[in-house]
């Protein structure tokens, strides 16, 4: 009779999600699954925008991990992993338990390199009120806060609102909170700035797309500053890279995207912005038994490797979005099933094209693939249709 085999899952984002679906509708007794999560309940990144927008609770955002282990017949522990060793097979958690594994996987999400703040440091100043829109996990805390700062602003005041990033979620972060503040204090005058490095506006995009980006963007008074590297928060605003300010009261922090802190403690392989390094399988580099997905893994090269993959010294160049945690969930499952049983693993193909669905934050959204795009009020309609349909996948009562 084989021996039961330990197969722990630390983080509850999209591709465990999967995971666990396939445990779930295919049980095998000799595995034994353990889920390591931060909270019981997994926000999907997708329907963060609508949220911020007002448009659904954020209950209607999150996945209830809970149930979905209750159901894979996994164990559900809430403390997050602070610490690896690999040669042990053991996984320390903040909670002081020690848990051993004989195949692991990571789908932990990334987190944000924050700005520097030296002049409010040395001065004691207060600068511009930051929001940071990673950890996606902890977002709906530091939105309350905000929230509650708003409703403190003077009365008929003009406010400043600035995005740093200008990426697709970037972009839709900023139409989005725009919405919800104009809506909580009307009397307020709301400008909006979205600052990106890049001297084009979602530069993996077609030209179409971001022609109706730029409508959106123009369209919610939303000012773009191309080619501006926003570097440091000081008093009145953003500091970018050539000393400039931008006057700023609230900044969105949506950029410099890297790997979970703890995971620099480890004996992983990781890349320059701490990100595991993973091989065609999803496998960790190096290191067998272990796999990563999603935002936290970034891919190996070879000769034989497409384009997509990225050279150990660079990050991932797919871009950090919850569409590719989904894509890789299955290949994932399949893997983790086979590592346990010492089969070969399949390899994960990244998809040439995705459809990326941008919400405006105005009852519409518009959708992009490679050159193709449009907009409209049903686009936006159709992505919360999607989006409800995959949290609902995962969320009791479920349907298989």
């Amino acid at each position: 009779m084989p021996s039961m085999k330990d197969l722990v899952l630390i983080g509850a984002g999209h591709a465990h999600a999967f995971v666990l679906e396939a445990f779930a509708q295919h049980p095998d007794p000799s595995i034994a699954i353990t889920v390591v999560s931060d909270s019981a309940l997994s926000a999907y990144s997708g329907s963060v925008p609508a949220w911020l927008a007002g448009e659904c609770s954020l209950r209607e955002t999150q996945i209830d991990v809970a149930a979905l282990s209750q159901r894979a017949g996994a164990r559900l522990i809430t403390s997050p992993a602070t610490a690896l060793d690999p040669t042990k097979r053991q996984i320390a958690l903040a909670n002081g338990e020690a848990i051993h594994f004989d195949v692991a996987s990571f789908n932990v999400g990334s987190t944000l390199r924050l700005p520097e703040q030296p002049f409010l440091e040395k001065h004691g100043e207060q600068g511009p009120y930051l929001l940071a829109m990673r950890p996606l996990s902890s977002l709906h805390y530091r939105w309350q806060v905000l929230r509650e700062k708003v409703d403190q602003f003077p009365h008929g005041s003009t406010q400043q609102l600035v995005s740093v990033g200008g990426g697709a979620a970037g972009c839709e972060t900023l139409m989005s909170v725009l919405t919800q503040l104009r809506q909580q204090r009307s009397d307020i005058t709301w400008q909006g700035r979205l600052v990106s490095a890049s001297t084009t506006l979602l530069p993996d995009a077609g030209r179409l797309p971001r022609w109706l980006t730029q409508r959106a963007l123009r369209r919610a008074g939303i000012t773009v500053l191309h080619g501006v590297r926003g570097q440091a928060l000081t008093a009145g605003g953003v500091q970018t890279s050539k000393g400039e300010l931008i006057d700023a009261d609230i900044v969105l922090w949506a950029t410099g995207a890297i790997g979970q802190p703890w995971l620099q403690d480890t004996a992983l392989p990781l890349n320059q912005r701490g990100f595991i390094q993973v091989n065609k399988t999803l496998e960790v580099a190096g290191q067998p038994g272990l796999f990563a997905a999603g935002d936290c893994a970034a891919f190996n090269s070879s000769p034989h490797s497409s384009p997509l993959y990225s050279s150990p010294l660079n990050s991932s160049p797919l871009p950090k979005a919850g569409v590719y945690a989904v894509r890789q969930g299955p290949v994932l499952a399949d893997n983790l099933r086979a590592a346990c049983h010492n089969e070969p693993l399949v390899n994960w193909k990244p998809p040439k094209r995705v459809l990326a669905l941008i919400g405006t934050g105005d009852g519409h959204a518009i959708a992009s693939r490679g050159a193709i795009g449009f907009s409209g009020r049903w686009v936006w309609e159709w992505k919360k249709r999607i989006d409800a349909r995959f949290i609902a996948r995962f969320n009791p009562p479920f349907k298989h």
